[in-house]
């Protein structure tokens, strides 16, 4: 076939079959077998590893080269397989019967064969896989909006596997994608809001994203190992279509060559079965393979990203079709008392736009028109409607490019460049149209995205582009998009509007009453809880005023009371309504009403977690102790506090207030609120018991807590709550001032805990955080950036940053050391008297350490 013959087109690339390239990626061996574990098919690199051809290997039983311990495990993943598309993984497993040499291995299968792959285990597996994951959810569960959750989950996947670029690909409905969120090496520049054109992707490469949802590509130079023999007695290739190992189409390495990419990967994010997009993790400096182990962490990231991602998606969906139901019950009210409200568009196109915003309303009954707002003319509706009653079939209809199904719409592109079609009746058709203006906007796009096509270095295949220069281009005659949620409210609105069109029927009556009834009974239980909250304040209120004083001191003692409360309930939210820490409660107060003087409160006692309702109600005893103290007692003077607690035989808490060292205690004569709190609130609340004794050394106070309030928590706390310091308090109480300027180099081993302190040095300031997780990369860094201070973690594995240290104190950049071994710390003499921070890292006692390096 000639070039003249060949008719090359953007749908060429779909057509190539990818999925049986006949090779591997020579990171790896594949070895096919028939049911009865015969070698059928092996790749040529299996000589390398077992040190015998892939042609003398064929027919013989794998038993004979394989381990059999290797062998019974992969016999027993075989029979869990479940679907067509299952993959098992295993690893660790001996390559031979008493070697040392260890490998990862993947098995899979195809048209009735076993499919086994492996390749060298990792010298150093992940300690802890499952305690990685629990991590780096954590982390994407503190994100709030979603720019900062795909910002996350791109940071993670870039410190899982350390590709020097991971990119949150996300595909439009055209399929052409847009890169939502980046986590790059610095100096590389940045693909962030590029887009990219849906000829990048082929559709037979979307399909197996969807069948195998991890894709490496370890080295875009190396030569696949071929599959002997290529094709079997039937003349078909192995179909590699789950392979972990399948080589790279020449296409596809000729395009990651064209944007200087060494080494890539790719993790599909699939959310409620459709691909959503992708993780795509580019390397330039040369071949990255990152542990099979590692890998298959990073794709199970990607599932668990998908699936916190369709939650969001669906909780923000279900918000918003709440609103449309609003909007729907209201529209059907209204009209169903006056339907004549329907000849009214302002008003109808006014509801309409709260739920699906737009600029225009057109509505089309029996083939008149009545328009409000920006809409296109009069004379357009006729054939706009006869457009859509040949595509539409009774369903609704979106565009945000009218003109691309009706060509003379160019010439209203102005005022109506997009529309929502919402058809309210079968015959004869009739329309409520929701109009948007044109939008005129500048798209980016990575590269430009008119691929040419033109006979490649492949045969007659599109060579693909070679340019992924930022290119911009001007889009007209096009609206802000309809997106699928606004479709989807758009049929139940269309619903709502049969409904009044059809005067509405006895079913929808009835229906109409039930959702009355369940609105009635939502608001009556709202009412109820508001009703309880403003009763609990107006008796703060209330009882607060009989202590007497001026104005001033009556706000100030009813503030501390409310934001008492509020702090106990932001702290049991934290993680939906569960129990909390009795330690955090004490230091909160302790940090917010003392100041510095929060330092002379000590706390001792075993991990306890209070229930939502006791941990309300000791904060506010915890406050009028705190306040009296700090006002009147031991914290008003030179004294101190100290509280303790343990668990009797029965498992109820008991704590011990004491004070000493302040000015002489004496009874009150009167019993105001406060001291009411403190004596009858767990009694009445808890059912437990109090006792306050003022003794003239300090005041005391006796609680005992019913164990049905108290959980212990072993696994998470400390033994002890620590003694709060006074920085720590002043650190949780005054908000942080900046205390560095510029890139902070922070050298730390851990990824996760790297991200943290990573966080909390933004925090104090530092406007870039460079991180290295071994002294070549220290040492990197520290000559390409300018460095304004260090924080060493000194046990790097198998090496300490003692070098790093020295580099940075012959360059004159100011450091401290962190470690987790306390007092067995010891430095070098010339390094003798370098701050050294504790483990784990926290904002007090970094800012503490840094205070100390700066001064």
């Amino acid at each position: 076939m000639s070039e003249a013959d060949y008719d090359v087109d953007l749908t060429n690339c779909d057509r190539e079959p990818i999925h049986a390239l006949g090779g591997v990626q020579p990171f790896g061996f594949l070895i096919a077998l028939s049911p009865d574990w015969l070698v059928k098919r092996a790749s040529a690199n299996v000589a390398d590893v077992f040190g015998i051809a892939a042609n003398d290997l064929l027919g013989a039983p794998l038993v004979e080269y394989l381990a059999a311990e290797t062998i019974h495990v992969l016999r027993n993943r075989l029979t869990m397989l479940r679907g067509e598309d299952a993959v098992e993984r295993v690893f660790g497993l001996p390559l031979r019967d008493g070697e040392d040499a260890r490998y990862d291995f993947a098995v899979h299968m195809v048209d009735g064969t076993i499919v086994i792959e492996g390749e060298p285990s990792s010298a150093t597996p992940t300690s802890d896989p499952a305690g990685t994951i629990r991590a780096m959810m954590a982390r994407l569960d503190e994100t709030k909006e979603m720019t900062a959750f795909f910002r996350e989950g791109a940071r993670q996947v870039r410190a899982i596997t350390g590709f020097d670029r991971v990119m949150v690909y996300k595909f439009d409905a055209d399929q052409s994608g847009i890169v939502v969120a980046e986590s790059a090496k610095s100096g590389i520049g940045s693909f962030l809001d590029l887009r990219y054109p849906a000829s990048d992707i082929p559709a037979q490469a979307r399909t197996l994203y969807l069948r195998t949802p991890f894709r490496i590509i370890a080295d875009v130079s190396a030569a696949p190992a071929p599959i002997v023999p290529a094709r079997d007695e039937t003349g078909a290739p192995l179909d590699l279509s789950l392979s972990i190992l399948r080589a790279v189409s020449p296409i596809h390495i000729e395009y990651l060559r064209n944007m200087g990419v060494a080494a890539s990967l790719s993790i599909s994010i699939i959310v409620e079965g459709r691909l959503w997009g992708l993780f795509a993790c580019h390397h330039y400096s040369g071949p990255r393979a990152p542990d099979f182990e590692r890998r298959s962490i990073a794709e199970l990231f990607g599932a668990m990203f998908a699936f916190k991602l369709e939650s969001r998606e669906r909780k923000a969906l279900a918000v918003y079709e709440q609103s449309a139901r609003a909007t729907s019950d209201r529209l059907l009210a209204a009209i169903a008392g006056d339907a004549s409200l329907l000849d009214r568009p302002e008003w109808l196109g006014e509801m309409l736009s709260q739920t699906v915003p737009c600029d225009g309303i057109g509505i089309w009954v029996d083939g008149k028109v009545a328009s409000s707002g920006i809409t296109p003319p009069t004379s357009a509706f006729p054939a706009l409607v006869r457009r859509l009653n040949a595509m539409a079939s009774g369903r609704v209809y979106a565009t945000d490019h009218i003109a691309g199904v009706l060509p003379a719409a160019e010439d209203y592109a102005e005022t109506g460049a997009g529309v929502l079609a919402i058809p309210i009746s079968r015959s004869p058709r009739d329309y409520v149209l929701l109009f948007r203006q044109e939008r005129v906007r500048t798209v980016k796009w990575g590269g430009d995205p008119q691929k040419p096509a033109s006979w490649g270095p492949n045969g007659a295949r599109l060579s693909p582009r070679k340019s992924f220069e930022a290119w911009t281009q001007e889009v007209r005659h096009r609206s802000e998009p309809f997106t699928e949620a606004e479709v989807r409210v758009a049929e139940m609105l269309r619903a709502s509007l049969i409904e009044v069109v059809l005067r509405l029927s006895d079913d929808a009556q009835a229906e109409r009453q039930r959702a009355s009834e369940r609105q009635e009974l939502l608001i009556a239980e709202l009412n109820h809880r508001v009703r309880n909250i403003l009763s609990l304040i107006r008796g703060l209120v209330r009882q607060s005023n009989r202590s007497g004083g001026n104005v001033r001191d009556y706000v100030e003692m009813l503030e501390g009371r409310i934001e008492a409360l509020a702090r106990a309930h932001d702290q049991i939210t934290q993680d939906n309504w569960s129990p909390a820490p009795l330690s955090r409660l004490i230091e909160t107060e302790a940090s917010a009403y003392l100041a510095g003087k929060a330092g002379r409160v000590a706390t001792s006692g075993p991990p306890i977690l209070l229930r939502p309702a006791a941990f309300s109600t000791l904060a506010l005893v915890f406050h009028e102790l705190m306040t009296n103290s700090a006002k009147y007692g031991a914290l008003s003077d030179s004294g101190e506090v100290r509280v303790d607690w343990s668990l009797d035989d029965d498992g109820d808490l008991r704590i011990l207030w004491r004070e000493s060292g302040g000015p002489a205690v004496q009874a009150p004569t009167r019993q105001g609120f406060g001291t009411t709190i403190i004596q009858r609130s767990i009694p009445y609340d808890l059912h437990g018991k109090a006792e306050v004794r003022y003794v003239m050394t300090g005041l005391e106070a006796d609680f005992c807590v019913p164990a049905r309030h108290i959980v212990i928590d072993e696994d998470t706390a400390p033994a002890t709550a620590p003694t709060i310091t006074g920085d720590e308090a002043a650190a949780s109480a005054v908000p942080v001032r900046p205390l560095v300027e510029g890139t902070v180099l922070l050298v730390e081993d851990s990824l996760i805990i790297a991200m943290d302190a990573e966080d909390i040095l933004t925090s104090l300031g530092a406007t870039r955080v460079v991180t290295a997780a071994s002294t070549p990369t220290a040492f990197d860094e520290i000559v390409e950036n300018e460095i304004t201070l260090a924080v060493l973690d000194v046990n790097l594995g198998n090496e300490t940053s003692l070098p790093v240290a020295e580099m940075l104190r012959a360059r004159g950049i100011p450091f401290v050391f962190a470690t987790g071994y306390g007092e067995q710390l010891r430095l070098p003499p010339e390094l003798e008297g370098t701050p050294v921070l504790q483990k784990p890292y926290t904002a007090a006692n970094l800012r503490r350490g840094l205070e100390q390096l700066l001064r």
